[in-house]
């Protein structure tokens, strides 16, 4: 499994929906007339974000990213092709 790091250096403002989500009898999506909880705004740092939320009198709740414990082993994919392998190549 492969867990990269890319969009995982900005912040993201998000509303809260204010309408519960309704399920449409007909089609049975979910849908809902509340147009801001589709809206995200991306900024580059935090001080950005709550700047911005700020100035626009939103009430921000800040939830800090999640620290990844590094998950890097020596070799890589190529390793197990190697012709100075230490071990034997079995299945």
């Amino acid at each position: 499994m492969s867990s990269g790091t890319a969009k995982t250096k900005h912040w993201v403002l998000e509303y809260v929906a204010d309408q519960a989500r309704a399920v449409d009898p007909l089609m049975g999506w979910t849908s809902s007339a509340d147009t801001q909880a589709q809206v995200r705004i991306n900024f580059p740092t935090k001080e950005a974000a709550l700047d911005y939320a700020q100035e626009h009198g939103i009430d921000a709740v800040v939830q800090e990213p999640k620290t990844r414990k590094p998950n890097i082993r020596p070799g890589g994919y190529g390793e197990n092709f190697a012709t100075n392998r230490r071990g034997v190549w079995t299945h």
